[in-house]
């Protein structure tokens, strides 16, 4: 018997905007500095995981993990990070992805809890540059958990923090690495992107624009 449907828990990157290509491009700049070759294809490895994971796979990819002590690894991380962050500040409510917003006013009209599981370090502040920070009972980042995705503790203490069971919440991702994290946390899950990438979600979307909360409940009851 599926439990009544209570909240809501979306990843922010690649499902309420597309902060994607600033971390393609402050990682590239990165790599190129340590001479390592960043590709796009490459980049879509890095979707949905911390961003020390990310610099391990860079430095991997490279054959370079080995030239960095913790602490060097730390700033050269700190360093990307500061890039993002000029690379940000441009954003506005305009950067919401298609449907977003109005998939968020119908799931509060629906007086369900609406949460935010974020593998970024930077989410209240992209929140707030969107808008939509006030309309989020919890925002859930980098900053308070120890393990990335697929871990699933982003989304469990997301949960956690809402006061409702992991088995009444849907998670909405846009990573494999977030679907792995959001059915490994007991939820139902909900996938933005090519089908294919998805054998683990239970409901995938081509893209934001096709959200149907009614859609999505119904599959989630069934």
């Amino acid at each position: 018997m599926t439990k009544p449907l209570e909240a809501v828990i979306f990843d922010l990157d690649g499902v309420i905007t597309d902060t994607a290509e600033y971390h393609y491009l402050a990682w590239k700049t990165l790599a190129e500095q340590l001479d390592i070759t960043f590709t796009r294809e490459f980049n879509e490895e890095l979707k949905g995981v911390s961003r020390m994971d990310s610099l391990e796979k860079i430095l991997a990819v490279g054959g370079k993990q080995a030239d960095y002590t913790d602490e060097q690894k730390a700033s050269l991380a700190h360093k990307k990070n500061e890039h993002y962050l000029t690379l940000i500040q441009d954003i506005t409510p305009a950067d919401l992805l298609p449907g977003i917003k109005e998939f968020i006013a119908d799931i509060k009209n629906r007086g369900l809890k609406l949460g935010l599981a974020s593998a970024s370090k930077n989410a209240f502040t992209v929140m707030d540059s969107l808008g939509i920070k006030d309309k989020f009972d919890v925002i859930v980042d980098a900053n308070t958990i120890k393990n990335g995705k697929p871990h699933p503790q982003v989304f469990l203490r997301a949960a956690e923090l809402l006061a409702v069971q992991p088995a009444a919440c849907i998670g909405v991702e846009d990573a494999a690495a977030g679907v792995e994290a959001i059915k490994a946390a007991g939820m139902y899950a909900v996938a933005i992107g090519p089908v294919e990438t998805f054998d683990k979600a239970d409901l995938v979307y081509g893209s934001t624009s096709e959200l149907s909360l009614d859609q999505v409940i119904d599959a989630y009851n069934r």
